[in-house]
């Protein structure tokens, strides 16, 4: 899968709501959270194509679950770090916003965050 086809793509295991689930169930909550994966904005697949970045595969499972942990901390935006990539999130609207090479996570300086997460 390339870049081009996750880009904006929004991706729920559920596509509407249990009828057997009781209103306002955290469980049920919880489990729709975690049914879902995210989005990449426009600027983020873009930036993943010129720096040939993957985000399939493991690493989508990787932020997935990132998401929903940060959400559960009530994290807005977060750097998720690995050892070639990083990541800037926008957690409650699950978007991948940006995605940084290693040339430029040199410099070791990401603004505008509250929460980071090593993948």
């Amino acid at each position: 899968m390339t870049v081009q086809h996750i880009a904006g793509r929004v991706v729920s295991g559920i596509s509407e709501a249990t009828p057997n689930a009781p209103a306002g169930s955290s469980d049920f909550a919880a489990f729709l959270r975690s049914a879902e994966t995210f989005k990449v904005s426009a600027h983020a697949a873009q930036r993943l194509t010129e720096h040939g970045i993957d985000v399939t595969g493991p690493t989508e499972g990787q932020i997935t679950d990132a998401l929903n942990k940060l959400d559960a901390k009530g994290a807005r935006d977060a750097v998720l770090i690995r050892p070639d990539a990083a990541f800037v999130v926008n957690v409650p609207n699950r978007t991948l916003v940006t995605a940084l090479s290693p040339s430029e996570m040199r410099d070791r300086v990401v603004t505008q965050i509250d929460s980071a997460v090593l993948l």
